[in-house]
């Protein structure tokens, strides 16, 4: 018994310190480890298990909109990359470069790819001539490197995964249409699929992606109160095409420009499914995310018959189309749960003796440890019943939270208060000026994380400098 306590004890309580509980959550679950490349982690398989679930349903819900999958190289040339002069800048501090190859210095340096705009942009120069090439909606998956000074397990590491979206239309407004378009993708995959919930909107200029005419963004509220930018897409308009060439033969005979954009997610959400959904008692996955979503457990499996009806429950979900597996190990039934419920399987299955004399098994929900009896008969049927109950509860529960946890400010003095007394989102209105975010995050240490697109009119004035408003915004403390 002492063993089965010291694993759960082993988490740090969120209430106490969050850093160190997700830290211990993404040991103990057996996400990641450290390794001897500092700032990078081994992802191990039950969190590349997670990452795999999360590039599947992506992926399918891409190619859906017309997206097909490519791969380009992970190195740019220096001179490459300097052709659009704002995102080299914006980009610069995190590049990692390549300056030898084997004994030979290079020639021109080669950058470790931080994102791959340059080389789309190299790619499409050649490959777009007329109209008829029009529009390109290509996406790589792939790894990319930044050298991030302060680095966190899936949060923020020297080298990431991630999916990255290279489109190229004949239009603005088909641009503009595909960058919303790809936002809201992502925004329905976390709200149906992590059971996150997001606010969907525009960054402000200072904080946009460089070298972009707009980006748009969701951005979710973890347990702690801090924001995560959880997706972002980028309208690029005609600069990049501008710095690279990238023209094409109208249908009139004119030579124009194409307008581009970019959209991406990463590895960070499998993060953002630990701060959102776990609890003191280790990761709770949404189970439509869930590599494993139902363990059944034998008790006093040494009995005849027990394994058996064990593996035939099995089969039989498999069957169904359940993810199912079957905790056979000699470890004790309380052992067991505190392990599942550690690894954040959605339910578990409990069949001992007394059920199959009495044809039940009972199934235990990872999120409310709610036990319910469910005959044999209905197994499959229930667990259905079961699991979407608990996907819609957990999105539920994620929105009440950021709901709770969202303030309204009318004027500086009540906006730095909330800020600093009240984790979590703040509403306020802004003139639009970028001295006033340089205040805020002076004062504060919070961004602006968007503009919504749902606009509310709180005040006439901005909460800052007490000018015309233009905008709402909505303020937060991030990872």
């Amino acid at each position: 018994m002492a063993k089965e306590k010291k694993l759960v004890e082993e988490i740090t309580s969120m209430d106490v310190d969050f850093a160190q509980w997700y830290t211990d959550v993404v040991k103990k679950a057996e996400l990641t480890d450290y390794t001897s490349v500092k700032g990078c982690m081994v992802i191990k398989p039950a969190g590349y298990a997670i990452w795999e679930n999360i590039q599947h349903e992506l992926d399918r819900r891409f190619k859906e909109t017309g997206v097909e999958n490519v791969y380009l190289p992970m190195f740019i040339p220096e001179g490459l990359l300097q052709k659009e002069k704002d995102h080299v800048e914006g980009f610069a501090p995190e590049v990692a470069w390549v300056t030898h190859g084997g004994m030979e210095q290079l020639q021109e340096r080669l950058c470790v790819r931080p994102t791959s705009e340059t080389l789309f942009c190299d790619f499409y120069a050649k490959e777009i001539q007329s109209y008829r090439d029009l529009p390109k909606v290509y996406n790589q998956w792939c790894s990319v490197v930044r050298w991030e000074k302060t680095t966190r397990p899936f949060l923020r590491s020297r080298e990431f995964l991630w999916q990255e979206g290279h489109t190229a239309h004949a239009t603005a407004e088909e641009a503009e249409a595909r960058t919303q378009q790809m936002l809201n993708v992502y925004a329905d995959f976390c709200e149906e699929v992590l059971a996150i919930p997001v606010i969907r909107g525009r960054k402000t200029d200072k904080e946009k992606f460089a070298g972009a005419e707009a980006t748009y963004t969701i951005e979710s509220l973890m347990h702690d109160g801090k924001a995560l930018q959880s997706g972002t897409s980028h309208n690029f308009g005609d600069g990049f095409a501008r710095a690279f060439g990238i023209q094409y033969t109208a249908k009139d005979n004119t030579l124009q420009y194409v307008h581009q954009t970019s959209w991406g997610m990463t590895t960070r959400m499998i993060g953002a499914i630990i701060m959102v959904h776990g609890d003191n008692s280790g990761l709770v996955l949404p189970p439509r995310i869930a590599p494993v979503q139902v363990m059944v457990i034998p008790i006093a499996q040494h009995k005849e018959g027990v394994l058996d009806k064990a593996y035939a429950i099995k089969s039989d979900l498999l069957k169904a189309g359940f993810k199912v597996k079957v905790d056979d190990s000699d470890k004790s039934p309380g052992w067991k749960f505190s392990e599942q419920e550690m690894k954040g399987i959605p339910v578990r299955i409990e069949i001992g003796p007394k059920d199959i004399e009495a044809n039940q098994a009972v199934i235990v929900r990872r999120d409310t440890r709610e036990k319910i009896v469910v005959s044999l008969d209905n197994l499959s049927e229930k667990l259905t019943e079961v699991l979407d109950t608990m996907q819609h509860d957990m999105l539920e529960r994620a929105r009440a939270h950021r709901d709770a946890h969202t303030y309204d400010a009318l004027n500086y003095e009540e906006f730095v208060k909330t800020i600093n007394e009240k984790p979590g989102f703040v509403r306020a209105m802004w003139c639009g000026d970028q001295a006033c975010e340089d205040k805020v995050k002076e004062d504060t240490t919070a961004t602006a994380r968007c503009m919504p697109f749902k606009q509310e009119k709180l005040s006439d004035v901005c909460v800052c400098c007490g000018k015309p408003a233009k905008a709402m915004v909505y303020w937060g403390k991030a990872y």
